[in-house]
């Protein structure tokens, strides 16, 4: 369960090189890829240009160690991945591309020098796959933990431009990919920690040795066999750029669009607030992978609420006008699952047998004080 940081043999400190060094022994081979990037890092500033009559799309996203992830669990490559595309996916999520990014970390004494190169080349490996140039950023201590802080940049065309507030009554509520097996993937990386924490202390309690405790359970095998598509939706999710792409391909301009992160049901109610009005969509639409749908029944959980409200899919949900319908339902990986009402009826969701139930936010919320 150990992730790769712990096992950097001879590692090269951080204060050896210093912050300046860092950031050029990080970035000194970085080429950039767009035409808008006149000046990237080495400077005090990352110098760009855009056409005239495009419009700047900027996002930026803060995680931090113990809140956002786990490095217990977590290998530094794919919290590189995963950082970089939590940011790219908001840029697609306002039909735009992504071009530039800005990436700053907080790092305590115990990262090395080859723990950073790690995470950037999980961060590289993302933004390459996306043509976004990494173009600056900041490195500082931390007495805590690790620290990330991603800014991310793109254009859009002004008359592509999607909004939350542009949904309409009677327009379809679309998502793209399934939703819930990213949470699962969670569910299922916490319960193997739990068991190796537990096997740990309790060797550590019999053999009265830690370092000897600590041996005895490096043979601990986590269970994830038949689960790897939830592990890859946790560890390495993807940004949508190749819905972005189809939909642009069939002449389609969403009126309203958001990426899912907190869960499905908080995003619809995004839009709905934005957009003024309500919703009703249909559990049995939902998208659901088979096995999050075992693994829920395994954790007995219910596969539905885990779909509404398990956040960090990281797909796209968006509406487009019904005459569109056609043209959205030819599309990949794209289903319908309900569609725009006026605000009144409110936000609904159609269970299997008919009954109505209202929607809640019950998505992932960090600011949320856990009660004792």
């Amino acid at each position: 369960m150990r992730s790769e940081k712990f096992l950097t043999d001879n590692p090269l400190e951080i204060a050896e090189l210093g912050e300046f060094g860092l950031i050029h022994h990080l970035t000194n081979d970085i080429e950039t890829k767009n035409s808008e990037t006149l000046k990237g890092v080495g400077d005090d500033c990352a110098i760009l240009q855009y056409p005239e009559g495009r419009q700047v799309l900027v996002t930026t996203d803060l995680l931090m160690e113990g809140v956002h992830f786990d490095l217990q669990y977590t290998p530094l490559k794919h919290l590189g991945y995963k950082s970089a595309m939590v940011n790219l996916s908001d840029i697609y999520a306002m039909n735009g591309r992504p071009r530039q990014m800005t990436v700053s970390l907080a790092v305590s004494k115990r990262f090395s020098v080859e723990d950073l190169e790690t995470f950037y080349e999980g961060l590289r490996l993302a933004c390459d796959a996306h043509g976004c140039d990494i173009v600056g950023g900041d490195t500082t201590s931390s007495l805590t933990g690790l620290a990330i802080s991603i800014t991310c940049i793109g254009d859009a065309a002004p008359d592509k431009v999607v909004y939350r507030s542009g949904a309409r009554d009677t327009d379809l509520i679309c998502v793209s990919g399934d939703l819930g097996a990213a949470y699962m993937g969670l569910q299922l990386l916490e319960r193997e920690k739990a068991i190796y924490n537990s096997q740990l202390e309790n060797e550590k309690l019999r053999m009265k040795n830690a370092s000897e405790g600590a041996k005895a359970v490096e043979e601990f095998q986590p269970d994830f066999s038949g689960r790897e598509y939830l592990l890859e939706r946790q560890l390495k999710p993807e940004a949508r750029r190749d819905i972005i792409q189809a939909l642009a391909e069939a002449g389609i301009v969403p009126t309203a669009m958001i990426d899912i992160s907190d869960g499905l049901s908080s995003e619809l109610m995004h839009i709905c607030q934005q957009s003024h009005t309500g919703c009703r969509i249909f559990e049995e639409r939902l998208p659901i992978d088979y096995q999050t749908a075992v693994m829920a029944e395994e954790l007995n959980m219910n596969v539905t609420t885990c779909a509404l409200n398990g956040g960090e899919d990281y797909e796209l949900l968006f509406t487009v006008p019904l005459t569109q319908h056609d043209r959205v339902s030819a599309l990949p990986d794209v289903k319908i699952i309900g569609h725009i009402t006026r605000p009144e009826l409110g936000l609904q969701l159609v269970c299997r047998d008919g009954v109505e139930m209202a929607l809640k936010a019950q998505g992932w919320n960090p600011l949320k004080v856990e009660s004792s």
